[in-house]
């Protein structure tokens, strides 16, 4: 059975401007997102990445090609809402996706734009500030909360949609490194509860828990793999203007000093057993 539940082909989008020419954001992407995948893409600014994000969740379209997303295309007026409430979207700044002076009602808000009816938009506000961890705060201003607080209730008011997939568009890259954790515990959190979780970020070390991850470049993808693949091509990820993840890189120059290693290590827990491993084994 075919679980694909985003569908890209050929996508090209353009960007017009009145006093300089075109710029190609997306050039020729295709790709398909399997249901219930974390995928994570990366690349430099300029890359595409925010563009792709955008172009799946309806917000620019195609100038060529298509997206469909659960099968509906974006390009068609009827089905914008059905995107959109597929495919939720959490931005890089959540002062721009907060609407009310309560958190209650910031929630609300989506769910009544769609039409449910107010006992289920209830229960689903508690559930939405449950599993972000922040129901003690239902009632309280969002300019009174913290960066990553503030983020948290903005993934909430995502998940009060009940989306099949999120999208995260660099949602950390104003938190601190508190926040940063914060926010990507909650999407590790989610995606183990089924969602579609589709991470755009700068951050290499939030890439590492995903299923899979794409690398563009000038709107195009230059690889695409398991992160142990991806992050195996240090010599194309350098060429990108790429780094290594910090646990990667420090494995890499393990090997090169000489310590027996095993390849496609990507987590520092599991690389410090190694390196305790390896004292055991030259103490014995």
């Amino acid at each position: 059975m075919n679980n694909t539940i985003i569908n890209i082909e050929n996508l090209t989008f353009e960007y017009n401007g009145h006093d300089v020419e075109s710029v190609k954001a997306l050039n020729k992407i295709s790709l398909e997102i399997k249901k219930g995948s974390k995928t994570s893409i990366i690349g430099r600014n300029g890359s595409g990445k925010s563009t792709l994000a955008k172009a799946i969740n309806a917000l620019v379209l195609p100038t060529e090609g298509r997206v469909l997303v659960a099968g509906f295309d974006t390009r068609d007026e009827d089905r914008i809402w059905d995107i959109r409430k597929t495919a939720g979207m959490v931005f890089q700044n959540p002062d721009n996706q907060l609407v009310s002076a309560v958190v209650e009602d910031d929630l609300a808000f989506g769910p009544e734009n769609i039409g449910v009816p107010p006992e289920q938009i209830r229960v689903r506000i508690r559930e939405s500030l449950e599993s972000v961890d922040m129901m003690e705060h239902i009632k309280m201003a969002p300019h009174m909360l913290s960066g990553g607080q503030k983020q948290r209730i903005a993934i909430a008011g995502v998940l009060a949609m009940h989306p099949d997939i999120i999208i995260f568009d660099e949602p950390t890259a104003m938190l601190d490194p508190e926040g940063r954790h914060e926010v990507m515990e909650i999407a590790a959190k989610l995606h183990k509860e089924g969602i579609t979780i589709l991470n755009i970020t700068h951050f290499m070390e939030e890439t590492l828990d995903s299923d899979r991850v794409i690398i563009l470049d000038r709107g195009r993808i230059a690889l695409d793999g398991t992160p142990a693949e991806v992050f195996s091509e240090s010599e194309k990820l350098a060429s990108l203007g790429l780094k290594l993840p910090f646990v990667i890189e420090l494995a890499n120059g393990l090997r090169a000093k000489g310590f027996d290693i095993p390849q496609g290590i990507l987590d520092e827990t599991a690389l410090m057993e190694e390196i305790c491993s390896l004292g055991g084994r030259h103490a014995g």
